[in-house]
């Protein structure tokens, strides 16, 4: 019987979320009475739908900030951490000959660029701590570099990532393009790499992360940003990387269904612009959780991935505090798949 490894779609059911809380020993420390609330709205959504998981330093706390959000379904562990990046330093769920495996990846602060000897424990200390189910088994992926943040399934065998990202020399120096991309498909049994060569955002600290830039809905599908304005920076790179999405083709050969969503509006923080992205939304049961920065825009993309996912409600979420910090709302969260935490 042949191998088969599965990395699940981001549609695919869930057990769970994570969020890693932030706190005042972390860079959200100026803004901190500006983040929580925004945490919490991520949060209270999750909670109506599915399980939530916290890491966090002090449980306590965190409830009392919640304030009246329920709490039944939210696992708590408390622990150190330098951010909150869930994302990224997130473990990761696939199906191994229908077993539950978790992926735990080296995470080095996005190519040795911020600490990150807290946030790289983490999943390490949740697998001791018993938050998985029993029949999970976790593998250590050492000394393999990698964040979720730059990996798009659309859970048949296609990965959709940027060659800025997974190809970065403080990441996997010793892995040639080649090598890497043999690497990738033995571990997430992919039949093919779908490699974006243009596209990136300023303000952007992850090396173009695909999930600031185009995502899978479906199988057919991909959410991807268009910038239309030519004064813009990003106007040549994201035109770019717009050709290499419409040369794409399903593995029948017929292309993907592309849906634009908007270049979101100039946002800074001390005259340094910000990465504000669309495509940073994030799939849960029953729900596509958008973020907002407090701009017209906002409606037209909730309304252009609610013509996406018919069947999902879509809830935006004041993403502008989360921005200061140069990611949004899918950089903080990671989904576990159905059966992962009971």
């Amino acid at each position: 019987m042949d191998h088969k490894i599965i990395f699940p779609a981001e549609w695919y059911p869930q057990s769970a979320v994570q969020l890693t809380w932030p706190h005042e020993e972390t860079d959200w420390k100026p803004v901190l009475d500006e983040v929580i609330p925004c945490f919490v709205a991520i949060a209270e959504e999750i909670v109506k739908r599915e399980k939530l998981l916290i890491v966090c330093q002090d449980a306590a706390e965190v409830r009392r900030q919640l304030g009246d959000v329920d709490d039944s379904r939210i696992l708590f562990r408390e622990m150190e951490t330098n951010d909150t990046w869930a994302r990224d330093h997130g473990a990761i769920g696939v199906f191994e000959d229908g077993v539950r495996v978790l992926y735990d990846f080296v995470f080095n602060g996005w190519g040795m660029k911020f600490p990150a000897n807290h946030d790289n424990l983490i999943t390490r200390k949740l697998i001791r701590s018993n938050t998985f189910a029993g029949d999970v088994y976790p593998a250590n992926m050492q000394p393999f570099v990698l964040e979720g943040g730059s990996l798009e399934s659309d859970g048949k065998g296609t990965l959709l990532s940027t060659v800025e990202c997974l190809a970065s020399v403080n990441r996997n120096e010793y892995l040639g393009k080649e090598q890497l991309e043999y690497h990738l498909k033995e571990i997430f049994g992919l039949t093919r790499i779908l490699w974006l060569e243009n596209g990136y955002l300023a303000g952007d600290d992850t090396d173009s992360h695909i999930d600031t830039l185009a995502r899978f809905c479906d199988e057919g599908t991909i959410a991807y940003v268009q910038c239309t304005d030519k004064a813009d920076e990003h106007y040549g790179e994201l035109a770019e990387m717009e050709k290499e999405l419409k040369a794409f083709k399903r593995e029948d050969g017929t292309p993907y269904r592309l849906v634009p969503l908007p270049m979101a509006d100039r946002v800074e923080r001390g005259g340094e612009r910000l990465p504000a992205t669309y495509a940073n939304f994030l799939i849960i049961n029953g729900a596509v959780l958008l973020p907002f920065y407090g701009s017209p825009k906002d409606e037209v993309a909730r309304k252009t991935l609610k013509e996406v996912f018919p069947g999902r409600d879509v809830i935006g979420i004041n993403c502008l505090p989360l921005i200061k910090q140069h990611g949004s709302l899918h950089c903080v969260t990671m989904q576990y798949p159905e059966g992962f935490i009971e």
